[in-house]
């Protein structure tokens, strides 16, 4: 019995001994922060999606040499400050290599900020507002554009295509929204656009007639909308078209989505939208939304495709240096460039990625390209 006892006792020794040998294959963590639930829901699914697929293409391609598995850890930032950065702690807690998120800039800014403490990598794929990559957080990364540059491309489409002397603005008061249509603001009236007004929704209103009635005196030539998501985007649409509007509504990319036109069906027919350029005909693109139909997941939304960009970069990162050392992450991605799936893969200093913006619109119940900013043609 002593001997079985003593044999039982050795070999939990020796397997204890091997699991903690170093050198031997484990587990990379990773984490997303996004709007898993609430009315941003589908866009922060969307986002844990993206990253979902980038992890199934490298582990497809080989993997990352000492490790046997990488696993996800999906939070749910909720599009709140507060729960942003407890959802960040949850993910220090967890020691992932880097973070993937959030989806509102108001999210992402003070998780950025919690990250950054720990020197946590973070890579947003969707916040859009300048104060980011503004901030000289050491590890901040973004792969969509900015709001400074996509509010250019809204406000040169009003005035070299539609030709427009007037302008009526409205945004939800959220920190991306509202300065995103703050900026819009400023650059029509430099450009000798009238601003007829500018005013404001809450974000989960449902009814718009108040704020309608006053685009519909006012008459303008562009109505313009900054809302935090698609969701949104539908309802004020289908409700201006109600309301007798008539002029051209431009939206920007958070309301660029599948479910806008699902929503507002024919109410979204003719709309404009600022969202970045995506060569469909990339490879990269091609196994993305081959390996996103693969799993499962429905249409690809807006932020899928820069997801799967930022989280593929970071493993590529990790797979280059041989480690999770922030620092040395820090220099693999900067020295990227490379054709990802949506865009050219080459960070700047601060930590952007460029802007590509052009102009898309609605037409027959999808999402075309419709104008290009360097030209002034249409494609």
């Amino acid at each position: 019995m002593k001997r079985l006892l003593s044999l039982s006792l050795a070999l939990a020794l020796a397997l204890t001994v091997a699991t903690a040998a170093p050198g031997l294959a484990k587990t990379l963590k990773v984490g997303s922060l996004s709007p898993l639930t609430g009315p941003y829901a589908a866009d922060g699914n969307d986002i844990a999606n993206g990253v979902r697929a980038a992890i199934a293409v490298v582990e497809q391609e080989g993997g990352i040499p000492g490790y046997d598995a990488i696993e996800l850890f999906a939070q749910d930032s909720a599009c709140d400050p507060r729960q942003a950065v407890a959802a960040a702690n949850k993910l220090i807690n967890e020691k992932v290599a880097f973070v993937i998120g959030a989806y509102c800039s108001s999210a992402t800014i003070p998780a950025s900020e919690t990250l950054d403490e720990e020197s946590i990598p973070m890579l947003t794929p969707a916040s859009t507002s300048e104060k980011v990559t503004e901030r000289g957080l050491a590890h901040m990364y973004r792969i969509c554009g900015r709001d400074d540059d996509q509010s250019v491309v809204a406000v040169k489409f009003m005035v070299e295509h539609l030709k427009a002397g007037t302008v009526y603005i409205i945004d939800d008061k959220t920190t991306y929204s509202q300065g995103l249509a703050d900026n819009v603001e400023a650059k029509a009236g430099a450009a000798g656009i009238k601003v007829l007004g500018h005013d404001h929704v809450n974000q989960g209103d449902k009814d718009f007639s108040a704020v309608l009635t006053k685009v519909k005196q006012a008459d303008p030539a562009v109505f313009y909308m900054s809302l935090q998501n698609s969701s949104s985007g539908a309802l004020m649409a289908i409700q201006a078209r109600r309301m007798g509007i008539t002029a051209p509504i431009i939206g920007q990319d958070a309301v660029y989505h599948p479910q806008l036109m699902e929503i507002a069906k024919e109410a979204a027919e003719g709309m404009y939208l600022t969202f970045g350029f995506i060569d469909q005909e990339r490879p990269l693109y091609k196994l993305f939304l081959e390996q996103y139909a693969k799993m499962g997941f429905a249409s690809p939304g807006a932020y899928s495709g820069y997801a799967f960009d930022a989280a593929y970069a970071a493993l590529k990162a990790i797979k280059e240096t041989g480690g999770t050392d922030p620092d040395k992450m820090k220099a693999a991605l900067m020295a990227m460039d490379y054709d990802g799936a949506t865009k050219r893969i080459k960070f700047l200093e601060n930590g952007d990625s460029g802007s590509n913006y052009i102009i898309r619109k609605v037409q027959g119940g999808e999402f075309i390209n419709y104008w290009n900013p360097e030209t002034n043609a249409l494609y």
